[in-house]
């Protein structure tokens, strides 16, 4: 049998595929220990029984070989839930709390309705919707397993006011029948053609929540063209993209007829979210 503070030296083992070798073999064991990482700083002394170890070093190889550690546990931390994932969704992104936070810093008090577009795991909206209990949310994906994952996620996290169906974009919503104050949407966005689909975590993530076209913008074109029918007058959109979609994503919005277009840097300072409100100005 070996120690807890053994097998966290194996760490040096992931060096070659990830940036976080030691985060990363600390989050395997506790999985396979089924415990929490206080726990393993706590107990560095302790000994792993070797089913424990045998699980552990399966959990190790496979990231040795690039598999996301998210898949590898099941889960993924998001805002303030633990999400469940899986290889049929992307794997939520700490950039991705960015829209969360623009979102609740809208000037959208009392009752609204949001709808999210390609759910994927619910993050976005489970987001939203813990943080502003009086708002309904609407959440859709085209995927059935996103669907039936973002709705397993829903029932952990207890909440009652988000509702999460199949819909292909906009497909399953009918025109003119439901207006939203705020739609949000972290659409795919790669060109087909990027050599970062061949590289780290992404190798393993389904194309379909990453590939839109051959520069990335198809998604985005038909998500910004086609808000404005489903978004009440004063409405908001706002959209993930790629760090260098910025200036295309704000043209987008201008030729859609959006106002106060403005692009939100992320953390590490590249363009990230694209926000632009909806005045309805001609009346229709």
């Amino acid at each position: 049998m070996a120690s807890v503070s053994h097998l966290l030296q194996l760490s040096d083992r992931l060096l070659s595929v990830s940036d976080t070798p030691r985060l990363d073999c600390e989050l395997l064991l506790c999985h396979a220990l089924e415990v929490d990482r206080t726990w393993l700083r706590t107990w560095p002394d302790k000994q792993v029984s070797a089913q424990q170890q045998q699980v552990f070093e399966m959990l190790l190889q496979k990231r040795e070989q690039g598999n996301p550690v998210a898949y590898l546990v099941g889960s993924r931390g998001f805002w303030s839930m633990d999400l469940n994932v899986s290889s049929q969704t992307l794997i939520p992104r700490p950039e991705t709390e960015l829209l969360v936070e623009i979102a609740l810093n809208l000037t959208l008090a009392g009752q609204r309705s949001v709808l999210d577009l390609g759910t994927g795991t619910g993050a976005i909206a489970l987001a939203l919707a813990s943080e502003r209990q009086d708002w309904q949310l609407t959440a859709v994906d085209c995927q059935p397993g996103a669907v039936a994952l973002a709705q397993k996620n829903c029932r952990q996290q207890g909440l009652g006011n988000i509702e999460i169906f199949q819909s292909d974009w906009f497909s399953a919503i009918e025109a003119g029948s439901a207006y939203y104050d705020l739609i949000v949407s972290n659409p795919p966005y790669i060109s087909r053609h990027d050599p970062h689909l061949q590289q780290g975590d992404v190798r393993f993530e389904p194309s379909s929540a990453l590939v839109s076209g051959d520069e990335g913008l198809d998604d985005l074109k038909l998500i910004v063209s086609r808000s404005p029918t489903y978004l009440k007058a004063g409405g908001w959109l706002l959209v993930e993209h790629g760090y260098d979609q910025g200036g295309a994503v704000r043209n987008l919005f201008d030729s859609a007829g959006f106002v106060q277009v403005t692009t939100h840097l992320d953390y590490n300072n590249l363009d990230r979210v694209t926000c632009g409100q909806w005045l309805n100005l001609s009346g229709q």
